[in-house]
């Protein structure tokens, strides 16, 4: 949403765009349970934590806000349930170790035709066995047959190991992809409380405005009433009394919004959340930015779980050109109702396997044309990893950036902060004396309608400063891949 600025307009809209802008969008645990901080520090995941069902009905601190985000934001249970199938899948890989037993029993009627000759291979024509008959029949009588069939392969040459490597390491992947959500989910619920508590901040503010024009503008019209100003005086007057109830709704959509987006941060689609402010509106007891190590942070680590996702998938490529041994077992038996010259027995002659065969033996195979697909598909790899290794320090590098960024940042909100409160005060002591100067005759409406516009613009120039060093602070731990130092200072600053 793009805001513009209308005449007599205190710079109230366009700073709470910037702020509002910037932020990314159940039971409330009690005084008892465990902080924010406690519980982004929690191992394992904490998902174990009973999912918020439905929202607070006191305000929510921000360290609130950050655990409920955390406990209750669907992508977080999302990214876990990754966790939960990529260690399936680990045990799916481990099931090649097993041995294979595959069991058969048939029971059959059917005639007994045969003849000499071959057929291609076919899943249609089932092969036929005994002699060869001289005319064709159609008499028919049972046949049966049972087995069991034991294969195991002794050894594979790693191939089956860097195959449970390649799924242990996609687990890590997944891990790692939970902590950058969990490291979202935390950072976005902080930001868009601190853009909630900006806007109700400007509301207060606003109102405040709107509060000084009506008592103004009360006075204005019995001046002019008893003919000591002019009729102007008091049209110009309800304007800009009109201007700060505009003003003042705008502000309030803003702030609608803002709890919207903290809403979407808790994991809620409906409901009202109220806020406490907390130290939030006082200078933080820290504000110097802890030092950020690139390759620590979770996108750097997560980057670094699809590098070593595609070694391991190289490193199985590796093993699969080898010969494949296979040793089996097996036993069987088989009945028919014919005998050896191909004439039909009586009864119920074929309905069990009566003549039994067992074999034992070990099987190599070699795929010798694979050779060129799986020296392919390792060039493939290959190339996928030197590209995700290229997007690793693309990441360090953007983090490095954004880390500059953030103290530059810091560096500036700290240099604003100095310089509100003289601004404010020069701000009041304008309004306070182009008031009275208006009132005692010597002054004009256009002065004091100035000097509120600078009051107004004073006083939430002067919220946003503090606030703005909070944020900067959120936005480190953004960058820094960690919420918990934030949550400290915010801990350790009195309210």
């Amino acid at each position: 949403m793009r805001l513009t600025r209308t005449r007599g307009t205190p710079g109230v809209l366009q700073l709470l765009a910037i702020i509002a802008g910037s932020s990314g969008c159940a039971g409330l645990p009690t005084s008892e349970s465990r902080s924010g901080m406690d519980l982004y520090l929690a191992h394992p995941y904490p998902l174990a934590v009973q999912r918020v069902q439905r929202l607070p009905d006191g305000p929510v601190t921000l360290q609130q806000a950050v655990e409920i985000a955390l406990s209750n934001y669907p992508s977080i249970r999302a990214a876990r349930a990754r966790v939960d199938a990529a260690g399936g899948g680990i045990d799916l890989a481990n099931t090649a170790y097993l041995p294979r037993i595959d069991l058969l029993w048939q029971e059959i009627r059917a005639t007994r035709n045969n003849f000499s000759g071959t057929i291609l291979p076919n899943p249609v024509i089932p092969g036929l066995s005994g002699p060869v008959a001289s005319t064709p029949t159609w008499n028919n009588s049972w046949g049966s047959a049972g087995g069991v069939l034991f294969a195991l392969e002794p050894f594979d040459f790693g191939y089956r190991s860097a195959s449970v490597d390649v799924t242990r390491a996609t687990m890590a992947q997944a891990h790692s992809q939970v902590e950058i959500t969990r490291l979202e989910a935390a950072t976005n619920a902080a930001e868009a409380f601190l853009a909630l508590l900006a806007a109700q901040e400007s509301y207060r503010t606003a109102q405040s405005n709107v509060d000084r024009w009506t008592v103004f503008t009360q006075s204005v019209h019995v001046l002019a009433g008893q003919q000591l100003r002019p009729g102007a005086d008091a049209s110009r007057a309800d304007a800009e009394l009109a201007q700060a109830h505009i003003q003042l709704t705008q502000v309030k959509r803003i702030v609608d919004d803002a709890r919207a987006t903290l809403l979407e941060a808790l994991g809620f689609g409906e409901g009202t959340v109220a806020i406490d402010p907390g130290p939030l509106l006082k200078l933080p007891l820290r504000t110097e930015v802890p030092a950020i190590d690139p390759a620590a942070h979770p996108l750097s680590q997560s980057q670094k779980a699809s590098i070593e996702v595609l070694r391991a998938r190289v490193k199985a490529l590796e093993s699969a050109y080898y010969p494949k041994f296979l040793l089996q077992l097996m036993a069987n038996g088989r009945g028919t109702g014919f005998d050896s010259t191909g004439k039909t027995l009586d009864g119920d002659e074929g309905l069990l396997p009566d003549r039994a065969n067992w074999e034992a033996g070990l099987t190599i195979t070699f795929p010798l044309m694979d050779h060129f697909q799986l020296k392919a598909r390792s060039a493939i790899e290959g190339g996928n990893e030197q590209a995700e290794r290229s997007r690793l320090d693309q990441i360090i590098l953007g983090l490095r950036l954004q880390e500059a960024k953030v103290r530059s940042a810091l560096e500036a909100a700290l240099g604003v902060l100095e310089k509100t409160p003289v601004q404010l005060k020069a701000a009041q002591d304008a309004e306070m004396q182009s008031t009275t100067r208006y009132q005692n005759g010597l002054g004009t409406i256009s002065e004091v309608a100035e000097t509120r516009q600078l009051l107004a613009r004073a006083e939430i120039d002067d919220t946003v400063a503090k606030l703005a060093v909070w944020r900067v602070l959120s936005q480190a731990s953004r960058v820094q891949g960690d919420v918990a130092p934030f949550l400290q200072v915010l801990e350790q600053t009195p309210r």
